[in-house]
């Protein structure tokens, strides 16, 4: 891509990544799920037929007739974002952007051959012009890693399931492929978080959008600070019923929750690997042929055991006990769920650090569910 391309420019200086691969910002946890998600039986049957029978010529001209395309003559301010964010992380093309009438916070990035950027009036009335930028940085970060795909089978098949629910047995050979994606996609998230933070360059702003997506337009009434509170309080907090409780809750939802978002992409702001990027030292889309799959496991295993050897989650600290040879497991089940005391029992389970783990999930980065809604629509 050339800077010619591109008529404006950020309205301050930003680091651009030429040749930038998505494996320098993907999550290891949205690439070991997505490899999951591969091997899952019926997927690839399921992903062959959808690719040539979903709809999505039908798909681009709903969003063109009864959208507003961004171009420069309509929401110019955003037309300027999404083409600077295409230049930073140096997208081939920039995709079609679409504000549709919603008052919902929601954006999404969905299509099959060519991705389609969409954002609701209300995340636009909602969020200032600096996080505005990271959450369409957010969403050339799925465009650019390939997400909209998966995305779009994701739409379908959630939409499928609810018609084919009164078929004995269908609907549960749906929903095993509609689990499994919406696990996928909730690491995938974690990764766009990152993406729109390489766009913004702006923490404070990444985290002031997702704050304001979990607590709306009143700045004035929250604080950053004590909002990453909340999450070192979700990850470590409770027993292990608590921890089944999480996993329960997060099983329907799409993304992860906003909190848990937020603490992981601050932490990742915090890495070596974050200012390696920044310094210009990256992984290229030219190398990405030469990746080594077994490396891109062992990186993904070492994250995973890393997690659980670092985490407070009393059924986090629980398996690493295990995988470390610690003793009796019916002991510590009854212990930790009667919150019986003892030193290797329910005592263990209280309070910690704030994990890394990133199972945690909320609407969206940019949705926030109705109650009892299936949140199958965010970006």
């Amino acid at each position: 891509m050339t800077d010619a391309s591109h008529e404006s420019v950020p309205s301050r200086h930003r680091k651009r990544f030429p040749g930038i691969s998505s494996r320098a910002y993907e999550h290891p946890a949205d690439r070991s799920a997505l490899v999951a998600l591969r091997k899952l039986s019926g997927f690839d049957t399921v992903f062959k037929a959808l690719s040539g029978l979903l709809p999505e010529r039908s798909l681009r001209l709903l969003f063109l007739s009864d959208s507003v395309r961004v171009s420069d003559a309509q929401f110019a301010h955003l037309n300027d974002m999404l083409r600077d964010a295409c230049y930073i992380l140096d997208l081939e093309k920039v995709p079609p952007m679409y504000v549709s009438q919603d008052p919902r916070p929601n954006a999404m990035c969905i299509g099959l051959d060519e991705p389609i950027i969409v954002v609701t009036t209300g995340l636009v009335e909602l969020l200032d012009e600096e996080e505005m930028r990271a959450v369409v940085g957010h969403e050339v970060g799925h465009a650019l890693s390939g997400h909209a795909v998966y995305r779009t089978i994701l739409l379908f098949l959630t939409n499928l399931a609810l018609k084919v629910a009164w078929i004995p047995l269908g609907n549960v050979a749906i929903m095993a492929i509609v689990t499994a994606l919406r696990e996928w996609f909730r690491k995938s998230e974690l990764s766009a978080d990152r993406a729109g933070l390489l766009v913004g360059q702006d923490l404070r702003a990444s985290m002031r959008g997702l704050m304001k997506i979990a607590g709306g337009n009143h700045l004035h009434e929250m604080n950053v600070d004590a909002f990453l509170a909340q999450a070192e309080e979700y990850e470590k907090g409770g027993d292990l019923r608590d921890s089944v409780l999480k996993i329960l809750n997060v099983l329907p939802r799409s993304h992860p929750f906003t909190t848990v978002r937020a603490a992981e992409l601050k932490k990742w702001s915090e890495t070596r690997d974050f200012q390696r990027v920044m310094d210009g030292h990256y992984p290229r889309r030219d190398e990405d042929k030469d990746t080594s799959v077994t490396d891109s496991f062992r990186e993904s295993a070492a994250h995973y055991a890393d997690t659980v050897r670092t985490s407070k989650d009393p059924l986090m600290k629980l398996v690493g006990d295990i995988a470390g040879g610690a003793g009796d497991l019916g002991g510590k089940l009854r212990d930790r769920f009667t919150g019986a005391g003892g030193a290797g029992g329910g005592g263990a389970a209280k309070g910690g650090p704030a994990s890394s783990d990133t199972t945690g999930g909320s609407e969206g980065t940019w949705r926030r569910p109705e109650p009892g809604e299936d949140p199958d629509s965010g970006s």
